[in-house]
């Protein structure tokens, strides 16, 4: 059973969960849901990133002491996450003392291999990215592109420098050598053109900062919240203990554009200084926007995760935002394209199809799936679709993979009209009837092992009503799933429409 290890960006522990932090936790959910399907060891971690200027900041205004602070947010995004299914394995807080024990350990061995050295830092710094910048990557008017309405600070103060610069080359021959290391392909585009342009050596600690982990063998410092926030993905794993590497690289890194630099160029060179394996990929997906604006705490979000859950459901929620939003660009949110996907996906598409399948199975057979002795165009038509829909998940096209998903819908429903079983019922026409919704029963299970990575509660409802003979999962290897033999169920509505639809 070959390992997948599997990570988001932690969230940053000064304000609530909102769509923003959803849509990239989910997007991860359903990739670690679907490796499961193909047989993988899943270990799929998220965490919170607990320290830094920000934080402490955020538990003054509270008045309150920054761990009751970050205490109180990580059971709030820790709730969220159980609304949502997300099924990590691990929630990884960098106030532990694992994490601070794996940020010493690495700080040590790059220490140890001369890639540390004392110096003085003079320069901007957003304490919204809690970085420094450059000159060229503020704005026009002076101000950080990604937090316009905070403070850029100019700071000169002691600090300890990480020797980036070095890595450079190191970079460049890695992503030659795997140009599938981030993706999507524009952002290794991106990344590339960033280290060919030249990488400057970075600060890592900061004197005036006492809300972090201290820097080893110097109190009066922390260390760089980001520079620590990064090593999570490995105090996960258990390292610096023996055994780590049982999970150790990781498959996959799923982060958000604003943080690429930090984890395709920066996090790959402090592995390398500490002599520990890079991680094996990066996937950079792109932002939720609402009203022409990313969707984020600072942007001024004006309708929360709580409401948004409410209107259709979290399952519903969850196919709708990697239904809409490509996994590999941005998209956009609004309430009303999310009652129209509601309605014509899911009431009137998936849930309309498993309703009008499962009654007539009851109604006709007597409840209890035949078999068929030769394949219909249906079934030809669900194997291509298949294909279709693994190609897209195995490439992390979320949105293509919930595309063909629906795309059997339409298959099935349309072979619904075309076949028209209550016809056949009508003029007695036993085996027809029996081939005709044994096709459909195998379709409802072939688009419910789709979905279910999407929507694992609704799914496995349908599995439920599909009769206690209906596999809960598949593999991608075995192919869908065939439900003949098994005694089914009625289904009450999975998406009923609110009152006020038409």
């Amino acid at each position: 059973m070959p390992k997948f290890y599997l990570t988001t960006a932690i969230d940053y522990a000064n304000g609530e969960p909102h769509l923003g932090h959803a849509f990239e936790k989910i997007g991860a959910d359903c990739i670690a849901r679907y490796r499961r399907l193909r047989g993988d060891r899943v270990h799929f971690v998220i965490g919170m990133d607990e320290h830094g200027q920000k934080v402490a900041q955020a538990a003054d205004e509270a008045g309150v002491a920054p761990q009751a602070w970050v205490d109180d947010i990580a059971a709030r995004f820790q709730a969220a996450w159980t609304e949502l299914a997300i099924s990590h394995d691990d929630f990884i807080r960098t106030t532990e003392e694992r994490h601070v024990r794996a940020v010493q350990e690495v700080f040590r061995r790059i220490h140890e291999h001369g890639h540390i050295y004392e110096g003085v830092y003079s320069g901007y710094y957003c304490v919204g990215c809690e970085a420094f910048k450059l000159e060229k990557d503020l704005d026009a008017e002076g101000r950080c592109p990604i937090h316009p309405t905070r403070e850029i600070r100019w700071v000169e103060e002691p600090n300890f420098f990480f020797r980036l610069s070095t890595f450079g080359p190191w970079l460049l021959e890695r992503y030659a050598a795997d140009p599938e290391f981030v993706r999507p392909r524009p952002k290794m585009n991106e990344i590339t053109n960033v280290v060919t342009a030249g990488l400057q050596d970075i600060s890592v600690s900061r004197a005036r900062v006492p809300w972090g982990i201290p820097w080893p063998d110097d109190e009066t410092h922390t260390v760089y919240v980001w520079f620590e926030a990064l090593i999570n993905y490995l105090s996960a794993t258990g390292f610096p203990n023996a055994g780590y590497d049982a999970l150790w690289p990781a498959d996959l890194h799923v982060i958000g554009p604003d943080i690429l630099r930090f984890h395709a160029a920066m996090w790959p060179a402090m592995l390398d200084a500490a002599g520990i394996a890079p991680p094996r990929g990066v996937w950079s997906h792109g932002w939720v926007n609402t009203q022409g604006a990313r969707f984020s705490k600072s942007a001024g979000v004006r309708v929360t995760l709580r409401e948004i859950i409410d209107r259709h459901g979290a399952d519903a929620l969850r196919y709708f935002l990697l239904r809409e939003v490509p996994w590999d660009g941005d998209g956009n949110f609004s309430l009303e394209r999310f009652d129209a996907r509601y309605t014509a996906d899911l009431a009137d598409g998936y849930g309309n199809l498993v309703s009008r399948v499962l009654a007539m199975v009851v109604r006709y057979l007597d409840g209890t799936v035949p078999a068929r002795t030769h394949p219909t165009d249906l079934d030809t038509g669900r194997e291509t679709i298949w294909n279709r829909y693994v190609d897209a998940m195995d490439r992390h096209l979320l949105h293509e993979g919930a595309a063909a998903a629906l795309e059997l819908v339409t298959a099935a429903n349309g072979f619904i009209e075309v076949t028209a079983p209550w016809t056949l019922h009508k003029q007695g026409r036993t085996e027809e009837l029996a081939t005709v919704l044994s096709a459909l029963a195998d379709a409802v299970a072939g688009v419910t092992v789709m979905l279910s990575p999407f929507m694992p509660r609704k799914t496995e409802t349908v599995w439920r009503v599909l009769g206690n003979d209906a596999p809960s999962v598949t593999t991608v290897t075995s192919g869908l799933p065939s439900v003949a033999g098994c005694k089914v169920t009625k289904a009450t509505p999975l998406f009923p429409k609110p009152p006020d639809a038409t």
